[in-house]
């Protein structure tokens, strides 16, 4: 019969022993050494100059000194001396100044953190996961980077998310105070889809991909194209504003046809262009100019232009395209003017565009 369990290796009381106390409180030692074991630390290769009573380390490689050859072994401070504890496979510590536990495997200290976790209900990483999270985390950074060749990988990272049917929805929801401010993915279909909103219930797409060509689309742009569809008289030496009070189309209603001009919704770089198509009343001799005039003042740098030759009714024409930088709340106008001559500007071909581009 051997004098020591098999597994802690903790002395036997034996029969007919003197002073069985001595034992017992061996064994008691032992016990209180290696159950549930806490080191203070794994990496020193010597020991401490002042030690307390109890204290116990993971040695490292390379020991000296009263450890020597106690590489990787259990080495407590009790009595005033240092008593060695051999490691066997399955002892678990916690390394204090790591807060990191690990488990002896017969050949060092590992990681108790498993290889492989399948089919878990919920994972919380800073906070707790639900029904509906059932992976939630809550940190300030995150990092996914490719595996590299050297590491065995393809150097590529491919991050996919899947749905079931065209009809479901996949993507990011971004919020601010858990409010949805955006939306990024297939919602509703297979279209991509960029959407926006104040408030977190009315979305407004700003981008819209189709999958099956590839066709991009902004809906949300500010665009417009108006006519007129009644011709503008204007007389001899005076700029007039071109009544445009019809519009083939007008997103966001920033076309504003009751004043006849263009109201930026935002600020950005906007392109604007115009035809005049002129249409006699008493003489051909007439000279027709147009321009863009912002805010009902200024004329935009680069919209001015003049026929001079003598025109032909419902013929002559002027094309002006220009582009320029507005703020919310700027307008952009349409003008027309006559020299020599007065003169109409004529319905339904006299007309007036923009988008915004930047």
């Amino acid at each position: 019969m051997s004098d020591t369990t098999t597994h802690l290796l903790l002395p036997y009381i034996l029969a007919a022993q003197a002073q069985k106390h001595v034992t017992h409180n061996e064994a008691l030692r032992l016990l209180d050494a290696m159950v549930q074991l806490a080191v203070l630390d794994r990496t020193r290769t010597a020991p401490p100059a002042s030690p307390a009573d109890g204290d116990r380390y993971i040695v490292g490689s390379g020991a000296t000194g009263d450890w020597a050859g106690w590489d990787l072994n259990v080495a407590l401070w009790t009595d005033g001396a240092w008593l060695r504890l051999p490691p066997r496979i399955g002892w678990r510590a916690w390394v204090e100044d790591e807060g990191l536990l690990l488990v002896y495997d017969g050949a060092g200290w590992i990681g108790t953190t498993p290889d492989v976790l399948q089919n878990m209900a919920l994972l919380g990483v800073g906070t707790t996961a639900d029904a509906s999270n059932p992976f939630s985390a809550k940190l300030n950074a995150a990092l996914w980077t490719a595996r590299t060749v050297a590491e065995g990988g393809t150097g590529d990272l491919f991050y996919t998310m899947n749905k079931e049917a065209a009809g479901d929805d996949l993507g990011l929801t971004l919020q601010t105070g858990f409010v949805t401010k955006a939306l990024v993915g297939l919602f509703g279909s297979d279209r991509f889809r960029l959407a926006v909103s104040a408030d977190g219930s009315t979305f407004f797409d700003g981008l819209s991909v189709d999958n099956a060509t590839g066709i991009v689309d902004q809906p949300r742009l500010p665009r417009f194209k108006a006519y007129t569809n009644y011709d503008n008289y204007v007389g001899v030496g005076t700029w007039t504003k071109i009544g445009l009070n019809n519009t083939d189309y007008n997103d966001q209603g920033a076309f504003d046809a009751a004043n006849n001009h263009f109201v930026a919704p935002v600020d950005g770089t906007y392109l604007f262009g115009a035809t005049l198509l002129y249409k006699i009343n008493a003489s051909a001799t007439a000279r027709m100019r147009g321009r863009l005039v912002l805010n009902g003042a200024t004329e935009i740098r680069g919209s001015l232009g003049e026929i001079s030759a003598t025109h032909v009714s419902l013929a002559t024409a002027i094309w002006l395209q220009t582009m320029v930088p507005l703020t919310a709340g700027d307008t952009v106008e349409l003008q027309g003017y006559f020299r020599v001559a007065d003169g109409y500007f004529a319905a339904d071909h006299t007309s007036f565009w923009g988008c915004k581009v930047g």
